[in-house]
């Protein structure tokens, strides 16, 4: 195994994507997490070849230069004063200046913010390269924000920001989200990335991505928006296939742009022409494992809002409906004498919850939220996470063959993610040999589902489960 201890150098990093077969249609993936890369430096080591697959970059910087001897080319393929106060928005538009393009000037403001995240492991009581990711400073004293799979099993990191080179320390991460925060340790004075609104896109719209795509440090590439609301879930045993945290990870309305995203710039900045922060780069669709003008972004008011909560101190906390879920389609309807085809069936009600203070009940369809159908429960799971705790949503209820409108105050998954974890402790505790046994409900973390074998990739309760016909 190729060994960097002392100083190890990102551009000796051969970590790769992870490369998922698929028959199809691409697939949404993550790239293997930095942890797993490490393993596949190995001399002797192969290449799966991968017909499809969707990648996050926390490592793979300049995996295929240093396969082809080749060292600089790419081949193949907010803060206010206080510390933890968010960034304000700006309402200037960015003006170049002295005949400087809108690109110029937009790299011109944003590149001071953009970070180099480097990750290692402990290995044998000296640092091993694992792999490098990239980020964005959040508040002048060195908090940072950057994707969970950017610095997940590692024990030590540093960050380059405007040529300078710190410790850091992973002050907290959002798994289920793929959003971490770090601390530059001793930074003073860096300069904040100004946050925009990412509830307030255009398709179409000029935007720029930065980041260290291969362990090219400081590189921007430009593009449009070429879609929103491009929402996915990706199940826990995918994840854990991947190299990421082998948990549900919920990626709700992510940006879709053509604006080059490549291993490396995983957890950097996507900007708008006013040289503000909209997106967290983060996910690509792709045959080759590299750039193929298919790129996603986690939109920036969800991801910072998370990384405050975490710089906080605070449990990073998601909307929660409160109910346990399975998908209905026409086979199923047609089995159990159901009167719709498609929707999230509502197998229990937790106590307590803006369900049931609504008025949902076991035996309820519920076909759409805020306008919008749900053809299953992955639909409704990704539609409520996109919302906030408090928020009210309006959702289609089919009951015994009857369409009425129930409107629901949403709550939070603080309760379900601490059961959540007591669950997944006592289950592996009792069960070892089993694993985790235990998964998110469709609902996002309602608690329902542990060890039970249908719950272990968040894709909730079966209906023949529910209807006793295992």
């Amino acid at each position: 195994m190729t060994n960097f201890n002392t100083n190890p150098s990102p551009r000796g990093n051969h970590a790769r994507p992870a490369e998922l077969i698929a028959d199809s249609a691409p697939a949404f993936d993550i790239d293997r997490s930095v942890a797993a890369s490490v393993a596949e430096t190995a001399p002797g080591a192969q290449s799966k070849r991968s017909r499809t697959f969707l990648t996050g970059f926390a490592g793979a910087a300049m995996a295929c230069m240093l396969a082809l001897g080749i060292n600089g080319a790419v081949i193949n393929p907010a803060t206010a004063e206080a510390a933890n106060e968010p960034a304000p928005m700006s309402q200037a538009a960015l003006t170049p200046q002295n005949g400087e393009t809108l690109a110029e000037a937009v790299a011109a403001k944003c590149l001071p913010s953009v970070v180099f995240v480097e990750t290692y492991a402990d290995a044998g009581g000296q640092l091993q390269a694992m792999g490098t990711g990239s980020g964005v400073v959040m508040t002048q004293d060195g908090y940072l924000i950057t994707n969970n799979h950017v610095v997940d099993g590692g024990q030590a990191f540093k960050v380059t920001i405007e040529g300078n080179t710190y410790d850091a320390e992973l002050v907290g991460a959002d798994p289920s989200s793929d959003v971490a925060v770090l601390k530059a340790k001793d930074a003073n004075g860096l300069t904040p990335m100004e946050i925009g609104n990412s509830d307030d896109l255009t398709v179409g719209q000029w935007v720029m991505t930065l980041g260290a795509p291969f362990g090219l440090e400081q590189s921007v590439a430009t593009g449009i928006v070429s879609a929103t609301s491009r929402s996915q879930i990706m199940d826990a045993s995918t994840s854990a296939q991947a190299g990421g945290s082998g948990e549900v990870t919920i990626y709700p309305n992510m940006i879709q742009t053509d604006a080059a995203i490549n291993p490396g710039n995983s957890g950097g900045a996507m900007v708008d022409a006013d040289g503000k922060l909209i997106g967290i780069n983060t996910l690509i669709t792709s045959y080759s494992g590299n750039y193929s003008g298919v790129g996603f972004a986690i939109p920036a008011n969800y991801a910072v809002n998370l990384a405050q909560q975490i710089i906080a101190g605070e449990t990073p906390t998601h909307a929660q409906l409160g109910v346990s879920l399975s998908t209905v389609n026409d086979q199923m309807a047609g089995s159990y004498n159901l009167p719709a085809e498609s929707g999230a069936y509502v197998a229990s009600v937790a106590q307590g919850s803006g369900a049931e203070a609504a008025g949902l009940a076991e035996g309820d369809i519920i076909t759409a939220l805020n306008g919008e159908k749900v053809e299953g429960a992955s639909d409704l799971m990704l539609a409520v996470r996109g919302e906030k705790p408090g928020d009210t949503v309006t959702l289609t209820v089919n009951r015994n063959g009857q369409e009425q409108e129930i409107q629901v105050t949403l709550g939070d998954d603080a309760a379900s993610q601490k059961a959540a974890a007591e669950a997944k402790k006592q289950l592996e505790q009792s069960m070892p040999e089993q694993g985790d046994g235990y998964g998110y409900g469709q609902d996002g973390g309602n608690g329902y589902g542990y060890g039970d074998p249908y719950g272990q990739d968040g894709r909730g309760l079966n209906l023949d489960d529910l209807f006793g016909q295992r």
